[in-house]
């Protein structure tokens, strides 16, 4: 990541055993093994159908810019363990100091829908290396995914509307402030009123003024008027200070006054109070008086659910700002991604006859039993959009060619989670490999498309889901399976750490 917001290396951005496991790769002689891990979610946010890719950029300006400084170094030499030695060895730490990142790395375009279990990530590379980004990597992709599909919700429900991320103030933190709203414009916004954002990202700003404006001067008429003198090129008048209608009467005086200088009344904006009722009595006063262009904004703790219900009850409003409910993802407070380690290469002891020993975690909820293998994701699609997403395993797939490729037979995927559900797709379906190539030996290949790039596929991607998959209200399924010889192959593979 690029150290824009910081003053020191964001190398260490990761929890202690990363470290420790490390140096016990690295003292055990096994830091160079060759290993897959696979970075996914196991459920959509917000009880919904579908989750937006974002972060993508970040994390491959975390790597890009990867190394411990000298500062870091001299951090890791104060640690010490229970005995109060010191935690790492010397030669560790020097080890540490010239180590450079060699990793292969795949992922999911940022602004892609993508849904439960699929690989964003996979890195493949020595172990050592790839657990070190384990934190930092999920830290980057779960919190700007979260936001952004959190903004692509209110996007289906403000349709054709503006809407503004208005956040930063109820943000976490300044970092949190920053990267909600770039994931918040990726993910549909139209503009941010984080003027930081607008710089660094490229991200339209817009802005007024505050009730504080309004309650420095001798009245409200005052203030909208000397407002409109000072900036007469961007005026949307805050009018809920004292009485909301009578604002906006008192705002329709101040558009006569620039209409005579040649300028216009852009909005009005209500933050308090029945929106519903008084965007439609202020829609009548504007109209009448011949304000008909003059935009009215609302915000006020806004998400999704009221808009929904603020359009079905008629409301003119035409500017959603939305801030607190967006920025900090009200309701579900964490995407809860993971990275679990999927295959390691064969050194020789493995009698299958396979390069990779294929590794997977357990559990007694079958939601929590991790998928071995290198994972990629084909989504097949018609003229109509998306129809499923096939997870099969890139080194060992059974009757395809080395392309992945399956000739003339049907292609099976498995539910996962229901062995009973199975769906079979011709040869020639269409489909697009979801997982791109983004490092290879630790050096960038990947193109980055600009935030507006992203942003639009969004909009792109979202049109091609079943209109049932993006409702809000016990959304339909998407479906995503495995594909048949990597169920069977999980299948034998917990069987036999079952048994022991």
């Amino acid at each position: 990541m690029t150290n824009k917001l910081y003053d020191t290396s964001l190398s260490l951005l990761t929890d202690l055993y990363q470290v420790t496991m490390a140096y016990g790769y690295w003292k055990s002689g096994t830091s160079e093994k060759e290993a897959v891990f696979n970075l996914y979610f196991r459920k959509n946010p917000f009880a919904g159908g579908f989750t937006v890719a974002c972060g993508l950029t970040n994390v491959i300006g975390y790597i890009d810019n990867f190394g411990l400084s000298k500062k870091d170094l001299r951090y890791l030499e104060t640690l010490t363990g229970s005995d109060g030695q010191p935690m790492f060895e010397a030669a560790f730490i020097e080890y540490l100091a010239n180590l450079k990142l060699t990793l292969d790395v795949e992922a999911i375009p940022e602004g892609t829908v993508v849904f439960p279990n699929e690989p964003l990530v996979r890195v493949k590379g020595p172990i050592l290396q790839c657990q070190l980004l384990e934190t930092p990597l999920l830290n980057l992709i779960n919190f700007e995914s979260l936001i952004a599909t959190k903004a692509a919700r209110l996007r289906l429900v403000a349709g054709n509307d503006t809407l503004l991320e208005f956040g930063l103030r109820r943000a976490q933190g300044v970092d949190g402030g920053m990267t909600a709203s770039r994931a918040a414009y990726i993910g549909g916004c139209d503009a941010t009123s984080n003027v930081l954002a607008g710089k660094l990202y490229d991200i339209p700003i817009r802005g007024t003024h505050a009730h504080s404006w309004v309650m420095s001067f001798e009245n409200e008429q005052t203030a909208f008027n000397t407002y409109a003198d000072v900036l007469p090129n961007n005026v949307t008048l805050l009018v809920d200070t004292y009485d909301t209608l009578q604002g906006v009467r008192h705002a329709i005086e101040t558009g006569k006054r620039l209409r005579e200088q040649g300028h216009k009344l852009s909005g009005i904006r209500l933050d308090s109070g029945d929106l519903a009722y008084l965007s439609i009595e202020a829609r009548k006063l504007l109209d009448e008086a011949g304000f008909d262009d003059t935009s009215i904004v609302a915000s006020n703790d806004l998400d999704e659910t009221i808009i929904n219900s603020l359009k079905q009850q008629g409301a003119k409003i035409d500017v959603w700002g939305v801030g607190t409910k967006l920025v900090t993802a009200y309701d579900q407070p964490a995407l809860g991604g993971v990275y679990k380690l999927a295959a390691l290469r064969n050194d020789g002891g493995n009698t299958s006859g396979l390069a990779w020993d294929y590794k997977m975690k357990l559990s007694e909820q079958a939601v929590k039993t991790s998928t071995p293998g290198i994972q990629q994701v084909r989504r097949f699609r018609d003229e109509r959009g998306f129809l499923a997403d096939m997870i099969y395993d890139q080194s060992q797939t059974h009757g395809a060619d080395e392309n992945h490729n399956y000739g003339s037979i049907d292609v099976t995927m498995i539910d996962p989670l229901d062995f009973t559900k199975r769906r079979r797709f011709a040869a020639d379906q269409d489909y697009e490999d979801l997982l791109v190539p983004v490092f290879r030996n630790g050096e960038c290949v990947y193109d980055k498309p600009n935030i507006h790039d992203i942003r639009a596929r969004v909009h792109t991607q979202l049109a091609q889901l079943h209109p049932g998959v993006k409702r809000f209200v016990n959304p339909h399924s998407y479906p995503v399976g495995l594909e048949r010889s990597l169920h069977e192959l999980k299948t034998e593979l917990i069987l036999k750490l079952r048994e022991g």
